[in-house]
């Protein structure tokens, strides 16, 4: 039976969060899900986790993974209650130190913070196969827009890509992020194309401009024909020059500064001080 995908629109930070099954009554895997946080208040919230909880019981589903793509800047991610929920592994690509390294310095984390990715249940090598139910997958790690973000190929057919490509109207994702690299990026865009036409690609956010509704699946064959960043005759040097003359017109994403500082946790929330409250901090010109 053919992977089933089930998305979920988070409208605020526009993220993709899906459930990937083979039929009711079988096992899942949840990607990238969305934790609420208003940066006004610093208050948190699961209204947005809590459709995909809903979905699951409703669907009789057993939560075998939590996948992450990457350490995401846009959103915080909810991986931490749907495991208390649901249960399940919070998984990542092997990379994730690197990222942690150099968010730990950033913000002066705690001496005993480790950036060895040992707060996530599993991190995948390059490549690894696993199962989810009877579902055949596949990690692909596919730098660029971090050094370790991660697509997950299901049953040879459907791709979840992570912040690689985005619709073909809209493009591809940005590098300008401590530890980009467009020509790694153009790179694992290449593996990705290289996959037969037929493919289905969904995408971890979407920009829609005004003339349609966000859309979430293409191709491997739309995307090779209307990229209009990547697209079939766009060499390296060209995609590069390109990324990164329109990565310096970017503003940081709202979330990022929170984000960054939970995803790299595997979506926990920092220690509490000594009065009980949990913090998140703000680095002054730093970024």
């Amino acid at each position: 039976m053919p992977a089933q995908i089930q998305s979920f629109l988070d409208p605020a930070s526009k993220t993709y969060t899906y459930v990937v099954y083979e039929h009711d009554g079988g096992q899942c895997a949840v990607v990238d899900p969305v934790l609420d946080y208003d940066p006004a208040s610093g208050r948190s919230g699961t209204a947005q986790a809590d459709r995909v909880i809903a979905f699951v019981r409703e669907h009789q589903l057993t939560v075998q993974w939590l996948l992450e793509t990457h350490a995401h800047a846009d959103h915080l991610s909810a991986a931490p209650y749907l495991r208390r929920e649901l249960g399940g592994k919070i998984a990542i690509g092997e990379s994730i130190g690197q990222v942690q390294n150099v968010f730990k310095t950033l913000f002066n984390l705690e001496p005993q913070f480790a950036v060895d990715g040992s707060q996530f249940d599993h991190l995948f090598a390059a490549d690894e196969s696993f199962l989810i139910g009877n579902l055949k997958a596949t990690a692909l790690h596919v730098p660029g827009h971090t050094p370790a973000d991660m697509a997950y190929l299901i049953d040879g057919d459907v791709i979840l890509v992570g912040d690689t490509l985005f619709m073909p109207d809209v493009g591809t994702a940005r590098c300008d992020f401590p530890g980009g690299n467009a020509r790694q990026l153009y790179a694992s865009i290449r593996k990705l194309l290289a996959f037969p036409a037929g493919v289905r690609l969904y995408v971890c956010h979407d920009y829609p401009p005004e003339v349609r509704e966000p859309q979430c699946m293409s191709t491997v064959g739309e995307q090779r024909q209307r990229n209009i960043h990547i697209h079939d005759g766009i060499d390296e040097a060209a995609f590069v020059a390109m990324r990164t003359q329109r990565d310096k017109t970017l503003g940081m994403p709202t979330l990022l500064l929170p984000a960054i500082q939970v995803n790299v946790r595997a979506g926990h929330l920092p220690p509490a001080e000594g009065n009980g409250v949990t913090y998140l901090k703000i680095p002054i010109n730093q970024l």
